[in-house]
């Protein structure tokens, strides 16, 4: 969430700013600084009533302890209207305050300086492309054939069980899948990542904490008995650990990991780019997630990038690392890099990870601060990434490592999956 306080200062740069992000409702900064402006009014009102009142109050017990009854009694009916007139100021200004938190939580993030202007993915920016292209035998199948060949996934039980867009692993592919995440998140805790095991479902407070309600409400499931939400993503839970909280400046930065499942209702059309892994309802996923100090924090982002195109590189993936657009920057992020890894047998490139700088907008909703060198108190910033989203993963693994006689696994998964090749 932005501050109104900078909105007020900055408004044409905010306009500016949400321009580039292709945000429609300009006119909307306009009336944030109006409201704003109605409640400040209102409060020094209902202030000045409160004042009144409470002076009153004092100088009435004075009349009457020097016996001038009349005076205290019309000095105490008028505190009666005076009261009345406050509980109403008080009402106007809560109704003042409902209407502008309603609106400001409708503002999306304001995008880094360097986001490159745009409204469609193609507009994104490739900065950086790594890893070999894999040379793969005429007979080639793309993933979902594999899966099938190789017994590791059944979607058509899965649709069974769950519905479309739910894959059952079973034998080698749920071994594959578990030494997957568990690679993720030693590498991870090598690299100063504490784990966590969240819950799976969370309140709406925490939702809103970091800004998937009210933006992503249809996407997420909810279990409307309980007011509970399934996760998207272990960046919901994981970064609400600090939520209210107060970070000593000697425990920054804070880095966290967590393997989740996820869960998405949107599971988009039909055709190639949603067929087999490419796009799914549940899906397995490794997090990371910092707390930083606002200066560190894009340095920290440049550290997290390299982190996750290492664990790529690992994988001997070929990859390439993009610098979203404005148009297709998330509602939260102020600047984010995409990762994808190059489908051999589909020829197409698949996204694997997200790496977002958040600044202080998720902070701010979730009041994670803490005290400078002055003692100041301030908001952290918080970033988070994938590292990584299993199903595309694996869809490029199974592909770029088809041979005649298996699927031949990156060297780093060996000991993990307790043997290089998957044989048929």
């Amino acid at each position: 969430m932005l501050q109104i306080n900078y909105i007020r200062q900055h408004a044409a740069i905010v306009k500016e700013k949400l321009a580039v992000k292709n945000f429609a409702n300009i006119n909307l900064v306009d009336e944030l600084i109006s409201l704003d402006e109605a409640i400040r009014k209102q409060k020094s009102s209902a202030e000045a009533l409160q004042a009144n009142i409470n002076s009153a109050s004092k100088e009435i017990g004075a009349l009457m302890a020097k016996g001038a009854a009349d005076e205290a009694t019309t000095l105490r009916n008028n505190v009666g209207v005076w009261k009345e007139s406050f509980a109403a100021e008080k009402i106007t200004l809560q109704q003042l305050e409902e209407d502008f938190n309603n609106k400001i939580l409708l503002l999306p993030n304001l995008p880094h300086s360097s986001v490159p202007l745009g409204k469609t993915p193609e507009e994104n920016i490739t900065v950086l492309t790594g890893g070999n292209m894999p040379t793969l035998p005429e007979n080639a199948q793309p993933h979902w054939d594999l899966i099938k060949e190789y017994d590791l996934i059944n979607f058509e039980i899965g649709a069974k069980l769950a519905g479309s867009g739910f894959p059952l692993y079973k034998g080698k592919g749920a071994k594959l899948q578990r030494s997957l995440i568990q690679y993720f998140l030693d590498y991870n805790t090598a690299a100063g990542y504490t784990e966590y095991m969240p819950p799976l479902m969370v309140n709406a407070d925490t939702a809103y904490g970091t800004g998937q309600l009210p933006d992503k409400e249809g996407q997420m499931y909810h279990v409307t008995a309980d007011g509970l939400y399934l996760i998207p993503t272990a960046e919901v839970p994981v970064t609400n650990v600090y939520s209210n909280e107060i970070i000593k400046t000697n425990e920054l930065p804070v880095k966290m990991t967590a393997y989740t499942p996820c869960f998405r209702r949107e599971a988009g059309s039909f055709g190639s780019d949603v067929r087999g892994l490419n796009r799914v309802h549940q899906f397995d996923k490794v997090e990371i997630i910092q707390l930083v100090e606002p200066q560190k924090s894009y340095d920290v982002l440049e550290e997290m990038v390299h982190h996750v195109e290492r664990l790529l590189q690992f994988l001997e993936l070929p990859y390439r690392i993009l610098k979203l657009c404005g148009g297709d920057m998330s509602f939260t992020s102020a600047l984010t890099y995409d990762f994808e890894v190059y489908s051999a047998a589909q020829k197409k490139w698949l996204e694997v990870s997200s790496v977002s700088n958040f600044e202080s907008f998720q902070t701010n909703r979730m009041k994670i601060r803490y005290k400078d060198e002055e003692g100041k108190t301030q908001l952290v910033h918080s970033l988070n990434g994938s590292s990584l989203a299993l199903p595309r993963i694996m869809a490029a693994l199974l592909e770029n490592n088809q041979k005649a006689d298996g699927i031949h696994l990156p060297k780093v998964l060996h000991s993990y999956f307790g043997a290089a090749v998957i044989e048929k």
